[in-house]
């Protein structure tokens, strides 16, 4: 099981400016982490995902892209397959496109101008698609929301088709990623939650006639470099899953990030996402400090 080690940055990450974001993607590729992940929020100060990964893809020559997640209910995806497939051409094949439906806030879905109770049917709709419009020459589609015919969507990706990474924890997100997805990667809970949830992916999966990847598992983990955890991250766990205890799913401080990494591996997730809450005094003596905690167990 090949293990590797990525870095996201929040919604509220000092990435708007591009000096300090420049650095920051330098420090990473100069350290060996695997992978760059950016989430989405509209009406956050974070960048756009794909605009910020196309900045850092032109800095470096290893490092992969992802995004945790992007919001596909409310896009084109005709256009957002050309996005991803240029993105993974122009960089030699690194990008992770990663999906999902978008908060549960009202701004934010106010300005995807998706109705709530139907983003799940245009998420089902869309991904497909834009499988079929990296892979195929000519996509002819007639469905509830798109009708094509004849379509074609150039340059195709280097990877044929690049993977899929889905989120979510509901029993509902967890069965689309078996349906649709081709690996998961979940935030905000425990290495035995996820666990079980991993079943239910490979029973849908499995029940869809089809097979995850065992080395598509993965997990995103926030942590803290203080001694506990902040209480406006507590509240989030507490309202998404409250049977969980907060510590047990952000760690305090590097060596509590070892060791929650430790065991998501033993329980075979293998790519995984660790995103530093807050801004450090140095973003480059914190992935320094970071890379000397963790990335020995990239393999």
């Amino acid at each position: 099981m090949k293990i590797r080690i990525g870095v996201g940055l929040t919604a509220l990450a000092p990435a708007t400016d591009g000096q300090q974001f420049g650095a920051f993607v330098d420090d990473l590729e100069r350290l060996g982490f695997d992978s760059l992940w950016l989430s989405e929020r509209a009406t956050a100060p974070s960048p756009e995902p794909m605009v910020g990964l196309a900045f850092a893809a032109g800095r470096t020559t290893k490092l992969k892209f992802g995004t945790s997640v992007q919001v596909l209910p409310g896009r084109n995806p005709v256009l957002l397959a050309k996005a991803w497939a240029t993105l993974d051409r122009l960089t030699g094949g690194r990008a992770l496109p990663a999906f999902g439906l978008g908060v549960a806030d009202p701004a934010e879905q106010q300005a995807f101008m998706v109705d709530r109770g139907e983003r799940a049917s245009w998420f089902d709709e869309a991904l497909p698609l834009i499988r079929r419009l990296w892979t195929e020459d000519v996509v002819d589609h007639v469905g509830e929301r798109f009708k094509f015919e004849g379509l074609r969507v150039l340059p195709k990706p280097v990877q044929q088709p690049p993977d899929v990474w889905l989120g979510g924890a509901a029993p509902g997100e967890l069965r689309r990623v078996g349906r649709l997805g081709d690996g998961w990667l979940p935030s905000f809970t425990d290495p035995d939650t996820a666990l079980e949830g991993r079943a239910v992916v490979e029973a849908a999966a499995a029940k869809a006639d089809r097979e995850i990847d065992p080395e598509h598992f993965g997990a995103l983990i926030i942590y803290t470099g203080r001694d506990e955890v902040p209480d406006a991250l507590a509240s989030i766990v507490k309202a998404r899953r409250p049977d969980l205890d907060p510590a047990d799913v952000i760690p305090a401080g590097l060596p509590s990030l070892r060791s929650q990494i430790e065991a998501f591996v033993e329980r075979g997730f293998s790519k995984i996402v660790v995103v530093p809450v807050g801004q450090p005094p140095s973003w480059s003596d914190e992935l320094g400090a970071l890379a000397d905690a963790v990335l020995d167990l990239q393999t």
